[in-house]
């Protein structure tokens, strides 16, 4: 038989507080039926749970054990009550969407939500992660589908064209920096300002430093466009990211853009299934609607 989730989340409270009186009213019961939960607890288990002091609750080792594995199985119930939660008003599919970070900066929120309208049966759950994330949770039947941009390897993978985006320096407006035929090796010689280390945009940057035999030197990284820009408002650095982000984010903060002319600054962003999407599904719909959103024309 096994032990009910009740008497696992008395047991985590009771863990946290140290302390019976606190974790019997959070889990609005008596101090006595409390008490007796852990005591079938320790039946259960066949081993002493806590050593009872007059300063509160201490785990045994045992305990400590049962404490790391109840709070993964509670948050896994939490999680499937979510997960459940989603078919409760009549959505007939719900699909899970993992977009990069310059897609959810630009246009994957606003492409996503005219789907939903024209779609209301079909629920999308949408998060950011980085492109090799997104490829590696696709792959691993985590996500039905990514939003990436060109570079991770996507072999075996179903890849089709969504949109594009240009790269810019974000500089203050007394920075001295030409605007007219701005190269990345420019910058180069710059305290530059990027995403943390496994972001798609980083590796292309270092990748081109490398190609031109050049040092890049990032002196802060951080983990969002917004970040970026508000440490080059702060003089920390030049900044490069995409330009309509950068756009969104520079007029709040009296800063200018500058977009790159290096070929390479165009990059291309590609939708990631596991496999073609079989025709008039759920997924198929999502895909033909975000092309369409691509091209400009009306949705499917």
């Amino acid at each position: 038989m096994l032990p009910d989730l009740d008497s696992l989340a008395l047991f985590v409270r009771a863990a946290e507080m140290r302390n019976l009186t606190r974790a019997a009213e959070a889990s609005f019961i008596t101090v006595p039926a409390a008490s007796r939960r852990l005591s079938l607890l320790e039946h259960h288990f066949k081993s002493q749970l806590f050593e009872r002091h007059s300063r509160g609750l201490e785990l045994t080792p045992a305990g400590e054990q049962l404490f790391l594995l109840a709070r993964e199985v509670i948050a896994s119930v939490n999680h499937m009550r979510a997960e459940m939660a989603n078919y409760t008003q009549g959505s007939r599919s719900v699909l899970r969407v993992h977009g990069n970070t310059s897609a959810m900066t630009q246009f994957l929120p606003a492409d996503v939500a005219s789907f939903q309208g024209v779609h209301p049966d079909i629920r999308l759950v949408l998060e950011e992660c980085w492109s090799e994330d997104a490829v590696k949770r696709v792959r691993g039947g985590e996500i039905d589908l990514g939003v990436i941009v060109e570079g991770p390897d996507v072999q075996g993978l179903h890849v089709m064209p969504y949109r594009g985006d240009q790269l810019a320096a974000v500089v203050r407006h007394d920075e001295d920096l030409p605007t007219d035929a701005l190269r990345f090796e420019d910058l180069l010689d710059r305290d530059l300002i990027g995403l943390e280390g496994g972001s798609t945009l980083t590796r292309l940057l270092a990748a081109q430093a490398s190609n031109l035999m050049r040092a890049m030197v990032l002196r802060v990284q951080v983990r969002s466009f917004e970040a970026v820009c508000r440490a080059v408002e702060a003089r920390l650095g030049i900044g490069v990211l995409p330009l309509a982000a950068a756009h969104s984010f520079a007029p709040a903060l009296s800063l200018r853009v500058v977009p790159l002319q290096d070929d390479w600054a165009q990059r291309r962003m590609c939708i990631v299934t596991r496999a073609e999407p079989a025709a008039r599904s759920p997924l198929a719909l999502l895909v033909d609607h975000l092309q369409s959103c691509a091209r400009g024309g009306p949705a499917p």
